[in-house]
């Protein structure tokens, strides 16, 4: 499992380097893109994860767990709209948050820029 954890973390590091000098356009077309097959692969999503609670109850998994384990045609929804939601905010990248001229002529200008990946591991107990 760790390997398989490293290998994502890796490849998702290449396509933050990547995606970090796309314009906003590009990168609200890839969330909306990302809302639109999380809906047009719902069926696909849903038996698989019907597999994986059938694995999870054979692995005698509480049903709290299973029940967060669980997607819905509803929660899968939900994630589809919170891709959307995320897509029509304001691009935050390359927005001058303060500035100042220095009596030389320098000036200073302090801009957001991209984090770049953030991972989450998600465990319940």
């Amino acid at each position: 499992m760790s390997e398989t954890v490293n290998i994502m973390a890796q490849r998702a590091q290449g396509a933050a380097r990547k995606l970090a000098g796309v314009g906003t356009h590009v990168k609200d077309n890839a969330l909306r893109s990302m809302a639109e097959s999380l809906m047009a692969h719902q069926q696909e999503i849903l038996d698989a994860n019907a597999q994986d609670i059938v694995a999870g109850r054979e692995k005698g998994l509480s049903e709290t767990l299973l029940d967060r384990l669980l997607l819905t045609e509803k929660r899968i929804l939900g994630m589809a709209e919170g891709l959307r939601q995320i897509a029509a905010l304001p691009d935050p990248i390359g927005h001058v948050l303060e500035g100042s001229r220095r009596p030389n002529g320098l000036e200073i200008q302090r801009v957001r820029v991209p984090l770049g990946v953030i991972g989450i591991i998600y465990e319940s107990r």
